[in-house]
This record gives structure tokens, C-alpha cells and sequence, in this order.
């Protein structure tokens, strides 16, 4: 009910040109600019985060053949943790060979961040790709429960995860469906008193020698990927299929904590059902980290609003680990709210998952099964919202967010 009170709040307006910035409107643009304005609440109640409630206003620009340009959506929520946080979300599609996003945030208590994330196919060039990605960030709702996969709740420590870094590749195109990335990766990580205090910090419980990384630590890392792609479209795919094959080394010579190597492999596949109405997607994904002395949040991760969504971030580590996700995207219906057309679905899903020493010591009965249900609404080609419901052991979890999960 608050939600369409909400939606009917919002409004559509048109602007005349010369009195928004250029970068704003994005190509082509007329003499006015169409900006759709809808107001919404923000609930959500992730593990590690707790309850979290507030309000955003999201500013929708079209171009003249009404596409969305650009996504503005400032925000203020709630949370006992953290206190008040403003932020700012901001994505620009100037062109389709480039897009652009910011994230910028702030709590009264521990948690920031501030992201750049940048994509251009013209930049260097025909058959190049250039993707960076700049951060700064602390999240004092950091989880520790040790490693393995049956690490138990009165394991779980706290602290706050404090990262400045870069992720910067380039992609090369051979032929029609294959690319060549070739990347860097630093990271800088400190660690903290955490926010949530009922929990206890880290440190009292894990130690430096059998935690490493747990003082801080650097990563710089070399990457090499090989992805074959037949996806109908990169953000919002209905049809295709992705497989990806990646070495990443980190070398102390460059300035990383320790000499170690990421192998990672990933296949996922979009079979559409009814001209698009229903979309069968799964994903299988495998990572193994090899070396001694690996940082513990460099080691193989699962749990979050991407992997095992009935678990909170980082909730399972160890030195590889295994992912299967599966989906069912059902479109229900399609419905214009002020000259906007969104595509509304629901998607039930399981995740399936597990870490492990290695894959030839995978034991069935140390994965998770995460039944759950998503809801989200698809602004085509490039803007999804969504919220997904995940059950885990240790309970339900929900995530709201931008972009599809996989």
C-alpha cells in the first residue's frame, strides 16, 4: 500500500534542455529533456546488516527516442548499526559504447563509500573494451566465522573492512563471440573496530598466525581472462550463453602480501521459454586460490546477494569453492508508470554452493541449498532493481539491489 502511494507521488517532467548539464541528457536530445521522478521506500534485512529502512527518489532522463540515459537516485535510510546514511546513485549512458556509474555514501557511525565505475567499447579503438572500477569504502557489518564450510554461528566475529583499491582491464575481441582481458587489480584492506558490538571483534577470537590478513594487508594482482559470449545483451540478457576462464597471480614483487593464484571458471546460460515470457538461467562457477600465507578475505568466498543469497556476505571461506545457481525469470506483466515501460518478474531460485580444500575433496553434505524468490522490475536494455529472498541455516535474508545477480 505505501508503495503505490509512493508511485503515485512521482510525475513526469519536461525540462528544456539548456537548463540540465550535458552529460545529463545524454545522445540524441531534443530541445527538452524528459525526467520521470518516482519516490520509493527502501526495506531491506541482509545478516550482516540487520534492518535497514528509508526512502530514495529515483530521476529517470530519456533521450528523444526515450530511452534512459540516466539514473539518478539520491537516499536516506536508517539502520541501528550505522545510524543515518545518505548516499547517491548515479548511473550515465551517454552513448551505447560508453556508461558510467557513481556510488556515493556516508553513515553517522563507521560505514562510507565512494565508487567509479567506468565502460568504453571507443575509447581505445575498434575492437577494444576498457572497464575501471575505483574504490573507497568501510563496512563495519564485516563477518568472520572462521574457515570450512561448517562453521557455526557462535564462531561469528565482527569487525569493520576498510579497502581503497583500483580494478582496471582491457578486452580484446577475436573474432565474433571471443575476448581476451588482460587486467590489474589492487587492493589495500585495514581492519577495524566494527559496528555491531553486540558481536565480538574479530581479534578476540582469531589470531594473525592462523588468520593472515587479519592485521591488514595489499594485494596487487595480474589478470588474464578468456570469455566466449553469444548473449543478446550484456546487462539484461533474455537468450545465450557466457563462459569465462581466468588466472589471476598476486606477487610480492609488486607489492601483494604474498606470492598466490586465483584459477576461476564460470559457464551461465539464458534459454527463453513463450518469446521471452519465461527464461530458464543457471550458472556454474568454480574458484580456487593456491599459495601459502593468503589473506583471509583474498581466499574463496562465498555468501552475499550474488552466490549463496540465504547467507550474508562472506559468510563460507576456504581455499576454493563451488557455485550453482538456478533461476526461473517469469515475466508477469508489463506496465508503463509515467511514460516509463518496465518489465515487472518474479523469479524463484536455488543456490547451491559449497568451499572446500580443493574440488576433489568436495563432500556433499557440506553444501548449501538456499531456496528463495525474486522480485524485480527491468527497465531495457540496462536498468534492473530488484529484492531477492534467500533461507539459509542460519535464517532468511534479503537483498535489495541494482543489476541482475548473475
Amino acid at each position: 500500500m505505501l508503495c503505490a502511494i509512493l508511485l503515485l507521488a512521482g510525475c513526469t517532467s519536461h525540462i528544456p534542455r539548456e537548463n540540465l548539464p550535458q552529460f545529463l541528457t545524454g545522445t540524441p536530445a531534443g530541445d527538452t529533456v524528459k525526467v520521470v521522478t518516482i519516490p520509493l521506500p527502501v526495506i531491506a534485512a541482509s545478516p550482516n546488516e540487520g534492518i535497514t529502512g528509508g526512502a530514495l527518489a529515483a530521476f529517470l532522463v530519456h533521450n528523444s527516442r526515450d530511452e534512459v540515459t540516466t539514473l539518478l537516485a539520491p537516499q536516506v535510510n536508517h539502520n541501528d548499526s550505522f545510524g543515518i546514511t545518505s548516499s547517491l546513485y548515479g548511473a550515465f549512458y551517454p552513448s551505447p559504447e560508453q556508461s558510467w556509474e557513481i556510488n556515493l555514501s556516508k553513515s553517522t557511525k563507521v560505514n562510507e563509500d565512494y565508487e567509479i565505475k567506468l565502460r568504453d567499447t571507443s575509447l581505445l579503438g575498434q575492437n577494444r573494451e576498457l572497464n575501471a572500477f575505483l574504490f573507497a569504502f568501510s563496512d563495519g557489518s564485516a563477518r568472520f566465522y572462521g574457515f570450512e564450510a561448517r562453521t557455526k554461528r557462535q564462531q561469528e566475529t565482527n569487525y569493520a573492512d576498510r579497502e581503497v583499491g583500483a580494478n582496471v582491464s582491457v578486452g580484446f575481441d577475436i573474432g565474433h563471440h571471443l575476448q581476451l582481458i588482460v587486467g590489474d587489480r589492487f587492493r589495500n584492506v585495514a581492519i577495524g573496530a566494527g559496528a555491531v558490538k553486540e558481536i565480538p571483534f574479530i581479534g578476540s577470537k582469531f589470531s594473525a598466525q592462523n588468520t593472515p590478513g587479519i592485521n591488514g594487508f595489499a594485494t596487487h594482482a595480474l589478470r588474464v581472462s578468456l570469455s566466449y559470449s553469444t548473449l543478446d545483451n550484456r546487462d539484461t540478457p533474455t537468450f545465450g550463453g557466457y563462459a569465462r576462464l581466468t588466472l589471476e597471480p598476486t606477487l610480492k614483487a609488486l607489492g601483494g602480501a604474498a606470492d598466490y593464484r586465483h584459477y576461476e571458471v564460470e559457464a551461465k546460460g539464458f534459454i527463453p521459454f513463450r518469446d521471452g515470457r519465461y527464461v530458464s538461467v543457471f550458472r556454474v562457477m568454480y574458484n580456487q586460490t593456491r599459495g601459502d600465507d593468503v589473506p583471509f578475505l583474498e581466499q574463496s568466498i562465498l555468501g552475499g546477494e550474488n552466490t549463496l543469497r540465504g547467507y550474508g556476505r562472506n559468510r563460507f571461506i576456504d581455499n576454493s569453492f563451488l557455485l550453482c545457481n538456478l533461476e526461473e525469470r517469469i515475466r508477469l506483466f508489463r506496465w508503463e508508470v509515467f511514460g516509463v515501460i518496465a518489465d515487472w518478474e518474479v523469479a524463484p531460485f536455488i543456490d547451491m554452493g559449497a568451499v572446500m580444500e580443493s574440488l576433489n575433496k568436495a563432500n556433499g553434505a557440506n553444501f548449501e541449498f538456499n531456496p528463495g524468490i525474486g522480485f524485480r522490475a527491468i527497465v531495457r536494455p540496462n536498468i534492473v532493481g530488484r529484492v531477492d529472498l534467500g533461507i539459509g541455516r542460519d535464517g532468511p535474508a534479503v537483498f535489495v539491489g541494482l543489476g541482475y545477480p548473475f
